[in-house]
């Protein structure tokens, strides 16, 4: 009784821990499921204007990305067509911010749709891994005692739900088997009526959502994505470690990693970092998210994320190849792993070549096939332009 009455204390101090959030206009803003392609140019370079956020801060020093002695010019192939340049490829595909690193240098970077480098853009499920980051770093610091540990120890507020018997590891890979509805172009699934619940006295709306769940498959047997169990991993960080999300990430990430601009987090309806969604940040900081795990979990020559947990959460935990594989808020892709949101928003890290790639978008719909296969031929392309340079 005396655990639950403390991290109930922890819950409500994370949630006022943080920078102080910054609310949005009066009114009910519109769904991000469902903007205008005029609003997603918009809302996705200045989400601070429509919805209520927190600022993760950056530091004094900027982690430098110099430019390559050589650029390349890749030639793109995608939806039957041959791009000779990028730029004509940016605007078929609707993507306002490309950018390939290689060992840590620039050898293209090019913006459209009107963005500027000191643009953020917000992330979707890029969010995802880091959250995914946040976790491994609560576990180095000792907050969170172990993947294995249940769910309810760090939210005790889903005792008594689906997530009885559910370990955190569960959590990360989406195996908990509770039951779940992802479809974006439904207005009364999960993913679109969570966001909006109203929740109960005393409770996060979005815990008081998820405990309503019914579980339809034993914890560690099935894969479904879910974003509310990112979610739940946010809370859960936050109350581990007493600290909002977007503080602890200026604590871990932003500052000593040394990225250029603050971060935009949004909040959820009871002022809680939405651990499954929407960090806005600029390219180059998309870059550097990457280039972090490229180099380990390091920041500064230390350890921020254990180096046993980079490794696991950049390998398959799930294998339902049907379903594609994933690790702890990442997925396994081209030789490598990548963070993806829908609306065409990835970051693309491969080990054995030295490249992250970063890039934003403005896709029509949610989830497109296409989506997948151009930010593919990116990368195909770009190993082209790197062997012939």
């Amino acid at each position: 009784m005396l655990r639950t009455i403390v991290l109930g204390v922890v819950t409500l101090l994370a949630a006022c821990s943080s920078a102080p959030t910054q609310q949005a206009p009066a009114g009910n803003p519109p769904s991000l499921l469902t903007l205008t392609p005029e609003q997603q140019l918009d809302i996705y370079r200045n989400i601070e204007a429509t919805y209520s956020v927190r600022t993760a801060k950056r530091g004094t020093k900027v982690h430098p990305l110099p430019l390559a002695q050589k650029q390349i010019a890749p030639v793109i192939t995608w939806q039957g067509k041959t791009y000779s340049e990028v730029e004509a490829f940016m605007v078929d595909a609707r993507i306002s911010g490309l950018l390939i690193l290689k060992n840590g240098q620039i050898v293209l970077e090019r913006y459209a749709l009107g963005r500027k480098p000191e643009d953020r853009w917000t992330s979707f499920s890029v969010g995802k891994s880091v959250t995914s980051i946040l976790l491994g770093a609560a576990i180095e610091d000792g907050y969170v005692k172990s993947l294995d540990d249940p769910v309810t120890k760090y939210i005790p507020q889903l005792k008594g739900s689906g997530y009885d018997g559910v370990n955190v590891r569960q959590l990360v890979t989406m195996t908990s088997g509770v039951k779940w509805n992802e479809d974006y172009t439904d207005p009364n699934s999960d993913v679109a009526r969570a966001s909006f619940w109203p929740g109960e006295p005393g409770m996060n709306p979005l815990v008081s959502y998820m405990r309503r769940l019914p579980r339809e498959a034993e914890p560690g047997t099935k894969f479904v994505y879910k974003t509310g169990e990112t979610d739940m991993a946010g809370i859960l960080i936050a109350n581990a470690t007493g600290k909002g999300l977007a503080e602890y990430m200026s604590e871990k990430l932003w500052k000593p990693y040394g990225m250029e601009r603050d971060a935009i987090w949004m909040v959820d309806r009871g002022g809680m970092e939405r651990g499954g969604c929407c960090i806005s940040m600029t390219l180059r900081d998309y870059g550097r998210v990457g280039l972090f795990m490229l180099e380990g979990g390091k920041a500064q020559g230390r350890q921020v994320v254990p180096e046993w947990y980079v490794r696991e959460s950049t390998t398959d935990q799930v294998h339902e190849p049907a379903k594609g594989d994933y690790g702890y808020f990442w997925w396994m892709q081209g030789g490598g792993y990548s963070a993806r949101g829908i609306f065409g928003q990835q970051v693309q890290v491969s080990p054995s070549d030295g490249l992250v790639i970063a890039i934003n978008s403005a896709f029509p719909k949610p989830v497109d096939r296409a989506v997948g296969e151009g930010f593919a031929a990116v990368l195909e392309a770009t190993r082209t332009a790197l062997r012939s340079n």
